[in-house]
């Protein structure tokens, strides 16, 4: 046998693996998983008397640093890690799949499910403050496993919730996003991975070793910087095919519940394309459900549950209702959805309609969003870990994430990722249970802290 079959020999075993792992992520983010989230969403939305409509007094109290009550971090940094850990590049290249499959049609769709989701967001970060403990640290440790256990009795689920959540952030949220990273400054800068991979896993080390006070206060200026630099990006893309830009939004409002006919290149989508399509990437965006924010919600330093659940909110209002509307704007108006390109591919030629700054915008924005979600996710795995193993296990977890950063920046990830997304989309599930089942629990609080007086 030569070495080129010897070497195919030993590609098949994995290759299998990957399209076996594909195909069970496919099955997991199947249509059950996407009607019980969306369902939720819109559900809560109803119990909550439409929570949406406090998002002004909600944005106000998230810039506001003061410290109050108990907590390790302030409002704002608690919403900036989870941005973070949020906008990535679902925001950016997962805009652009949707379009591509489910048609302009599918930004509108994807749009709703960041405005429903705002109510799952603020109901998942009101139970984990609520149902938070103080560790023998004295940190904040909560989340959907406190929950479950403190609030339901089914500290078996919390278990299984907390296995889900350690093993989809080293997939997720750090080998997968470290590929993505070395990859594009390879192809971008023509730097090797081994050399981007060694820069991202220093200062990564900087950060996370300090715990989530550095976590913290680096989120606190990158998060807004890059969301900002983006939008702005985005906006003058936007201003620079103006002309265009009536006609895209009637296509998007028109084909997402007429269907878009063949052209060009694109074969055309229907009306379930589109929803399929706008929904899911809309739900993997935001995460709203899905059990991961309202970890790093529960340290926050907040009066009262209500307060720091508002504050969660907004970040499902700027991850999917303002950055990825933003992404399908410029992607659907520059018109290259026509042309057959799809993914990473049709998002580099939206952006590069405008030289330099098309380009720029691009690499700038992909760079920090995933650097971030590799940041934010570093907090979600380390408590999940101490759930399952103790405070312990905190100190070798954030080395062990470290190592990780370099592993996946050399490494093909074809399986990691595949296994991370049905870990990722089973955590939602026993997180659905506690929010519906805890429903009361959220209408009461609401009620005492909201209602009746104000946050």
């Amino acid at each position: 046998m030569t070495a080129d079959e010897d070497g195919e020999e030993n590609r098949r075993p994995m290759e299998q693996l990957e399209q076996v792992l594909s195909r069970i992520s496919d099955i997991v983010w199947g249509p059950p998983l996407l009607i019980l989230l969306f369902g939720t969403h819109v559900y809560l939305t109803l119990r909550l008397r439409l929570i949406q409509r406090y998002l002004g007094r909600a944005i106000r109290l998230s810039f506001q640093r003061s410290h109050e009550g108990e907590g390790d971090v302030s409002h704002f940094g608690a919403l900036t890690t989870a941005l973070a850990a949020t906008i990535g590049t679902g925001n950016i290249v997962g805009v652009s799949t949707a379009v591509a499959a489910g048609g302009p049609g599918a930004v509108l769709w994807m749009w709703l499910t960041g405005v429903f989701g705002i109510a799952t967001k603020y109901a998942e970060a009101l139970l984990s403050v609520k149902y938070r403990i103080r560790t023998a640290s004295g940190m904040m440790a909560g989340g959907p496993m406190y929950v479950l256990e403190r609030g339901l009795g089914l500290r078996w689920l919390g278990l299984v919730f907390a296995a889900l959540t350690a093993v989809a952030a080293f997939g997720i949220g750090n080998m997968v996003q470290a590929n993505s990273i070395s990859t594009l400054v390879q192809e971008t800068f023509g730097v090797s991975p081994w050399i981007s991979g060694a820069i991202m896993t220093v200062l990564t080390a900087v950060v996370i070793l300090g715990g989530i006070r550095s976590i913290a206060r680096v989120c606190e200026s990158l998060v807004p910087f890059m969301a900002v630099t983006y939008v702005v990006g985005c906006a003058i893309l936007l201003v620079a095919g103006i002309d265009r830009l009536p006609e895209t939004i009637r296509l998007i409002l028109v084909s997402a519940f007429d269907g878009q006919a063949a052209v060009g290149g694109f074969l055309g989508a229907g009306v379930r394309e589109a929803m399929r399509y706008g929904i899911a990437r809309g739900l993997f965006s935001n995460e709203s459900g899905l059990g991961s924010a309202p970890i790093v919600a529960a340290a926050a330093q907040t009066r009262n549950p209500v307060r720091q659940a508002l504050v969660s909110s907004t970040g499902t209002f700027w991850d999917t209702v303002v950055v990825c509307l933003m992404t399908g704007l410029v992607v659907v108006n520059s018109g290259h959805w026509t042309d057959g390109a799809t993914g990473a591919g049709l998002t580099r030629a939206a952006f590069a309609d405008l030289h330099v700054v098309g380009p720029i915008v691009l690499t700038l924005g992909l760079l920090t969003f995933v650097f971030s979600t590799i940041l934010g996710w570093s907090y979600y795995g380390e408590k999940a870990a101490e759930y399952l193993f103790g405070t312990a296990a905190i100190r070798p977890y954030r080395l062990l994430w470290v190592v990780a950063v370099m592993v996946g920046s050399v490494t093909s990830l074809g399986a990691v990722w595949s296994f991370a997304d049905i870990a990722n989309g089973l955590m939602a599930v026993p997180n659905l249970i506690s929010l519906v089942a805890l429903s009361g629990v959220l209408v009461a609080e609401t009620r005492e802290h909201l209602w009746d007086s104000g946050p």
